[in-house]
């Protein structure tokens, strides 16, 4: 294993790649995608498995250890499977995680597992079956919690459940999800909503800041402080009820940022190379590696102009659409 550690410009040391292997979505998330969709990348335009690991192996020797595969959807593009197994097979990448909505996990979690991967991110806005359908504005008989159990039998560890949270929406249910926590080792993470692009009919309205959910999580019980999850803990400050598994976590985009520990990039379905979410800059890593280039001056470059803080608060979001075209 390399002991390289590659730092921007900030002196953030840079681990971990999100991966999004395809621009598409069985769900329409009123705060993630149009309803009538996107226009979606031409085929020809997608990275390849094989280009996905080519990336990956180059970029494990600069100090990459940790990889997230993200959408769109991740399940729906065929053999993803495969893919796991690719990745686990390159040498220094020490973790691989899922980020999904969780429909077809009840399929997909024990073959996953089995190919290598750790862990799972699932999104669930909502644990009522009516919620569910008019938040995703896609009717598949989908049942969370079925799914959250099938990835716990399954092995995949931590397990996390992100829960955009949207006022007069879902709200109300944000003790229903803390509970969970008391019966799961599951770790619930309440995210304030970040209006983006063709999303903003979903405004400042809608935001629920942190300190109103944990007002609302300390009506459930006394909050104490927690690491969190052994692995992966992110932006995410935790919290426990006395005696639960599992834990309960906030996730601040809005009224407080997390940049200044940012170890992250992002990898594009089209392959490019997007150092902040809701950044401007980004490098094409597609047509070099198609070309036979090698990858790393690129990525060096990139890190250079990574920047120091997002700028959603101003409501400049990098040419965002929509969150579904970088996979969160």
């Amino acid at each position: 294993m390399s002991g390289v550690t590659l730092t921007d410009q900030f002196g953030r040391s840079i681990e971990y790649l999100r991966i999004s292997v395809t621009d598409r979505c069985n769900f329409r998330c009123t705060y993630c995608m149009p309803l009538a969709g996107l226009p979606w990348l031409p085929k020809a335009e997608i990275l390849s498995y094989e280009e996905i690991v080519a990336i990956v192996a180059q970029l494990a020797p600069l100090g990459l250890r940790r990889i997230r595969l993200t959408g769109g959807e991740p399940t729906i593009r065929p053999q993803l499977v495969s893919l796991v197994q690719q990745l686990r097979a390159v040498p220094g990448v020490e973790d691989i995680s899922l980020s999904t909505n969780g429909v077809r996990l009840p399929e997909l979690a024990q073959p996953l597992r089995d190919a290598g991967l750790d862990r799972i991110n699932m999104s669930a806005d909502s644990l009522r079956a009516d919620r569910i359908v008019a938040i995703a504005r896609k009717s598949l008989a989908f049942d969370p919690v079925v799914s959250l159990k099938a990835a716990e039998a399954a092995g995949l560890s931590p397990i996390k459940i992100n829960v955009v949270v949207l006022r007069g929406v879902n709200d109300d249910e944000v003790g229903d999800f803390a509970r969970l926590t008391r019966d799961h080792p599951w770790h619930v993470r309440f995210i304030e909503l970040m209006p983006v692009g063709d999303m903003r009919e979903l405004t400042w309205e809608h935001v629920v800041p942190t300190a109103e959910i944990l007002d609302r999580l300390s009506s459930v019980d006394v909050l104490v402080p927690d690491d969190g999850p052994s692995r992966g803990n992110g932006p995410a400050a935790y919290y426990r009820y006395a005696g639960a598994p599992g834990t309960v976590g906030v996730i601040t985009p809005m009224t407080h940022t997390y940049c200044g520990t940012c170890n992250r990039v992002r990898l594009t379905a089209d392959g490019r190379l997007r150092t902040c979410l809701f950044g401007d800059h980004e490098v094409n890593l597609r047509d070099a590696l198609r070309a036979g280039l090698p990858l790393e001056p690129l990525f060096r470059d990139a890190l250079a102009g990574k920047p120091k803080e997002h700028a959603l608060l101003q409501m400049q979001v990098g040419g965002l659409r929509a969150l579904s075209q970088v996979g969160g």
